[in-house]
């Protein structure tokens, strides 16, 4: 049978010429089929994020020689949204203008926490890596940071550098108060440890790296040669790379192995205690928290992926299951952050 009229079925555009019923109704039924598909594949997540789908996974690792490490079965978490990449300066510069927010690094050392410090050493600053010569032998263990009165986010080294056309560099000297005072004016939150290690996978379960299990595969901005004395740069950086110079894991998340280490909500001890087979474990309280390394610096959070400065002969926490404690109220020339958004269930 033939149309002799114009014709409009569900949604279909109307066609004014002669067409069979049959045929007619079946590409009105393909293209709300095709609709329905694009309206399930649009994501409730924001744009620059990346939907993680809900999964069960091991999360740490037996075998790495880090105690801290030890591995719980069946971590579970929910879906949600992660950033693509770490917030970058211009991200951090749109909010700081919009908000006038001063970090940690830009304030003077208060007396509160540090009685006993001369007021002329209380001049806001942060800790800056700054390598030891090339020639040198031998140097003491973390001689290589270097307190720096002026460094801060907006001059990452010291009161004479700037950020100019490093817009897309992630952000850093952040502590933690200063990612969550950004979380809460984007409307996200820090991750869990459990949702970064999981989304850092990409799906790659069991894996010791982002992209597998050879080291030589290595897709991540790490040093290259030998600690602290000198960097080969054979990735092309000496330092911290542009967001996204490095190819994406499996999730599409950049940068989840190495350029800056990334704050999560948890609050640090050895191990992953009471996390096997929960679904959204969070870390102890903190109280609890206690890193036997650092036995002075009180309750510390867990940062994650590594940095530009992990080595084969130093750090070596360029792996997902890696983790290292951080005191909260200190950032530096390698630490930084990305957000996610919990999605309603």
């Amino acid at each position: 049978m033939l149309a002799l009229m114009m014709v409009k079925i569900n949604n279909c555009r109307v066609f004014p010429i002669h067409f069979s019923i049959t045929i007619f109704a079946m590409i009105c039924l393909l293209g709300t089929a095709a609709e329905t598909q694009a309206a399930a594949n649009i994501s409730p997540c924001p744009n620059g994020m990346v939907l993680i789908s809900d999964g069960t996974f091991k999360m740490g690792a037996d075998d790495s020689g880090f105690l801290e490490e030890r591995a719980a079965e069946d971590v579970s978490v929910s879906s949600f949204c992660i950033d693509k990449h770490e917030i970058t300066n211009a991200e951090f510069t749109e909010f700081a203008n919009a908000t006038g927010y001063i970090t940690v690094a830009e304030r003077s050392l208060s007396k509160e926490q540090f009685p006993n410090l001369p007021d002329d050493q209380r001049a806001p600053g942060s800790l800056v890596f700054q390598p030891p010569a090339e020639d040198a032998e031998q140097v003491p263990y973390l001689s290589w940071w270097h307190w720096v009165p002026g460094a801060n986010w907006r001059h990452p080294y010291g009161p004479d550098s700037d950020i100019k056309g490093r817009d897309n560099y992630p952000v850093v000297h952040i502590a933690y108060e200063d990612a969550e005072a950004y979380a809460k004016w984007a409307g996200k939150q820090l991750p869990t440890e459990a949702q970064w290690e999981y989304a850092a996978r990409g799906g790659l379960n069991n894996k010791t790296f982002t992209w597998g299990d050879d080291y030589s595969a290595k897709k991540a901005n790490t040093w290259q040669g030998i600690f602290p004395f000198f960097n080969t740069k054979e990735d092309g950086y000496n330092g911290i790379a542009p967001v996204g110079s490095f190819p994406p894991n499996r999730y599409g998340l950049y940068d989840m192995t190495g350029n800056v280490w990334e704050w999560t909500s948890d609050w640090y001890s050895v191990g992953h205690n009471y996390k096997a087979h929960q679904l959204n474990p969070t870390g102890p309280s903190q109280e609890q928290s206690f890193d036997p390394k650092k036995p002075g610096d009180g309750a510390l959070h867990v940062v994650k992926g590594g940095s530009y400065l992990c080595a084969k002969n130093y750090c070596s926490r360029y792996r997902p299951a890696a983790r290292e404690s951080q005191a909260p109220d200190t950032g530096t020339t390698h630490i930084g952050f990305r957000l996610l958004k919990n999605l309603q269930v």
